[in-house]
């Protein structure tokens, strides 16, 4: 009997524990799935719906995981479905989800869109190539994509100067083509503009002007920048910010697109003048002072298509052996008192350690400064390059110096350090050496003196520092696409969209601000 009893309650105690853990089983699992929100920062939403047992207890069923419909960027640009997009909004707005992350979408925050412009205002004008520059001929320059004629250099690879397959005769009035070409395969494109961060208007503003600057009047200049703001204003696109989203490239000085009513010389348009304009950004060679002008690098010769490409070139710089202490590339400027040209190639002729090579036309009615192959085998070899002011504050010179490694000197704060600041350093003189063009006029500052007092461990730094910036002031082909490696476009992409960015948290900041533009002629400013 006892033995029984014994028997029955082993069973008793059994049933228990078997009670007992599917119990306690079926709560842990339970908490496992309420902790939904882990599951949630990877893209997952679960619902929960109440039911009751035969008891009357309250417990959870789950249903099936929803998948929010994500867009990922592949290939060379991407196509977001608009509908997909809005019907993925309702579902985030009906469940109190947020929008997917930065980490889900590697081009979150990146997104650009590409006005489809009528072809006069830029493919057209390719076809008038012949046109386009009043002292000659665009068109080789306009070939490989804006890149112009590639480079092939006749020496022995001992002592070539050049790194072969990536150099191309560059006119530096090309940027926009340049620039277009390479949008159109930025890894971020978009054609639903909802998405976009910023709106590109790939108008070439800068070859429009050029065939005009002599012998037209005005109403011939700005015929073109006319019906582009008024075909700008009757898109959708624009009238989400009234164009403050939108960006353009000019490839000449910002001077070029400001023309003011009553101006005697009556030079260039008044693009950035038309009450449109004045919301847009605009990204030219050299800039003006307006807080809608951004300056960004001249093109130079250089071009590469893969990152070893840059860094291949970077190293032969480190290693290049510079006799010379510094050198200038230029014309001097008879004409222009106030000019010191003179002056620099007066002091370079009589010093030992400058290389000068002149700009004027030899005898073959050829400007050798024109040649890259022999301006830069003279800035591969200083160790200084001077760089004064020209037809401008800036010369395209500059960035040939940096992309051989050669420490530019300034004269004026206009020609670098009030400009390019997405590209180059705040500390110009972690790259850089400024001697005031007074001094030179005025003869307080003998240039050879004054480069020889800078120590070697000192040069080493600011060329170390120049030499990476390489990358920053060079646009690569078109066609390709670098790694790691961010160039010129890529900084100039980021400077867009941060501007942009801050312009909708002013917006979003000041509920009463007014983003319309003004009706006002703001030409007779």
């Amino acid at each position: 009997m006892e033995n029984n009893n014994k028997s029955q309650l082993r069973r008793y105690f059994e049933q228990f524990q078997f009670v007992f853990l599917t119990i306690f089983l079926f709560y842990m699992s339970m908490l496992l799935l309420d902790y939904y929100s882990v599951v949630k920062d990877i893209g997952f939403t679960f619902k929960f719906k109440p039911f009751k047992t035969n008891n009357g207890a309250n417990h959870h069923h789950v249903d099936e995981p929803s998948i929010p419909s994500l867009n990922f960027t592949q290939n060379h640009s991407t196509s977001i479905d608009s509908d997909d997009h809005k019907n993925n909004e309702k579902v985030h707005q009906k469940q109190k989800i947020p929008p997917p992350r930065r980490n889900l979408d590697p081009c979150y925050g990146q997104y650009v869109y590409v006005h489809k412009l009528p072809r006069r205002f830029n493919d057209d004008l390719l076809k008038e190539c012949r046109s386009l520059l009043h002292w000659g001929n665009m068109c080789p320059y306009l070939t490989n994509l804006g890149l112009g004629p590639k480079i092939i250099e006749k020496t022995n690879s001992k002592k070539q100067v050049l790194l072969k397959d990536t150099w191309y005769q560059t006119n530096q009035f090309s940027l926009e083509v340049i620039f277009h070409n390479i949008m159109k395969h930025y890894k971020c494109l978009t054609n639903d503009s909802s998405l976009a961060s910023a709106i590109f208007v790939p108008y070439y503003a800068g070859l429009n002007v050029g065939q005009f600057l002599w012998g037209y009047d005005d109403a011939i200049r700005d015929e073109a920048p006319l019906a582009l703001v008024e075909w700008l204003s009757n898109q959708k696109e624009w009238k989400r910010m009234w164009g403050r989203d939108h960006f353009l490239i000019g490839g000449r000085t910002a001077y070029d697109f400001r023309r003011k009513a009553g101006e005697v010389s009556d030079w260039g348009t008044k693009l950035m003048f038309l009450p449109e304009a004045r919301n847009m950004s605009m990204l030219t060679i050299e800039t003006d002072s307006y807080d809608n002008d951004f300056p960004i690098p001249y093109p130079t010769y250089f071009h590469p298509s893969k990152d070893f490409q840059v860094s291949l070139w970077q190293k032969r710089m480190r290693r290049m052996k510079r006799p010379y202490l510094f050198s200038f590339a230029g014309a001097p400027r008879p004409n222009a008192p106030d000019s010191i040209r003179n002056e620099l190639i007066r002091q370079c002729e009589f010093s030992r350690s400058c290389k000068l090579l002149d700009c004027y036309k030899n005898i073959r009615n050829k400007n050798t400064c024109d040649d890259p192959v022999s301006v830069m085998s003279v800035f591969q070899r200083s160790i200084f390059c001077l760089e004064p002011s020209g037809d401008s504050y800036t010369r395209r010179s500059t960035f040939d110096a940096i992309l051989a490694g050669c420490i530019p000197v300034f004269f004026h704060p206009k020609s670098a350090y009030e400009q390019y600041r997405w590209h180059l350093p705040k500390d110009y003189q972690s790259y850089s050496v400024f001697i005031p063009e007074g001094d030179v006029r005025e003869n307080r500052a003998i240039i050879n003196e004054t480069l020889s007092k800078f120590s070697r461990t000192r040069i080493l730094k600011m060329k170390e520092e120049v030499i990476r910036l390489i990358p920053r002031i060079t646009y690569r082909e078109p066609w390709s696409r670098l790694g790691k490696v961010e160039d010129a476009f890529d900084v100039a992409v980021k400077g867009i969209i941060g501007r942009v960015e801050e312009i909708r948290s002013e917006i979003s900041s000041s509920p009463n601000s007014n983003i319309n533009y003004s009706d006002e002629d703001v030409s007779s400013s």
